[in-house]
């Protein structure tokens, strides 16, 4: 047989032969890869439906539904989970409400309690009664000693009882300074023993009583002890 050779340029030696198929082997591999593979453009589509949830007009999540038409529980095990603790917290925040009126209450109840009312003044009868009586309760305030009987007796003998009682005759009205009252106290003892608190009035009966008791008590250790003039 005649010997027939490629030309030098069309011969593929055993070297070309081995590159050309792992050439295509490989271009094959690739095709197969980027056709099982998704597209990028498909996979953040995919990853947004799992992540965002439909929300509805109370602003809790929708419970999606799944292929065969069914809610999905866990999305309304999380939807229930949300409502139950929205619900929770109204309650405790109208509980708290109402817990601090009521304290309030209480407390304004406990102040009431606390600051009682302030005692009416003492009321005396406008008559030597009351004047004796009005006049111990200051002469016990300023330890002035003195009894109802002691400062009776001696009113009794002094002035009968007359507020306005004045003696003219005597040596003090002969000085000038005629004694007075219902206790017949002249004006500078008056002076010198008034009890302060008292009217400034040699007239007055509560004051009046008081200064003639007060020295008394100076003089004869109390108005008890007096028993004439003194």
């Amino acid at each position: 047989m005649p010997n027939f050779s490629l030309p030098s340029t069309v011969r593929l030696s055993r070297t070309h032969k081995i590159s050309a198929a792992l050439v295509a082997s490989a271009s094959c591999a690739a095709a197969l890869a980027m056709t099982a593979a998704p597209s990028h453009a498909d996979a953040p589509a995919a990853q947004a439906s799992s992540v965002v949830k439909p929300v509805g007009a109370n602003g809790l999540p929708v419970a999606a539904k799944d292929n065969a038409g069914q809610d999905n529980a866990e999305d309304r095990a999380i939807t229930a989970s949300i409502s139950d603790g929205l619900k929770v917290t109204s309650l405790d925040k109208q509980g708290h409400a109402a817990e601090q009126a009521a304290n309030r209450s209480t407390e304004r109840k406990e102040i009431t309690k606390q600051a009682p009312k302030a005692a009416a003044p003492k009321q005396y009868a406008n008559n030597l009664d009351g004047w004796i009586r009005e006049a111990l309760d200051i002469m016990q305030s300023k330890g002035i000693p003195g009894s109802y009987n002691g400062l009776h007796r001696n009113i009794m003998r002094e002035s009968s009882g007359n507020p306005y009682a004045i003696n003219n005759w005597d040596i003090n009205a002969r000085n000038g300074i005629p004694s007075k009252g219902l206790l017949q106290v002249i004006q500078p003892t008056f002076n010198t023993y008034h009890v302060k608190g008292t009217p400034h009035d040699l007239y007055d009966p509560v004051a009046n009583i008081t200064a003639a008791a007060n020295y008394a008590a100076h003089r004869y250790g109390s108005i008890d002890n007096v028993n004439s003039a003194y």
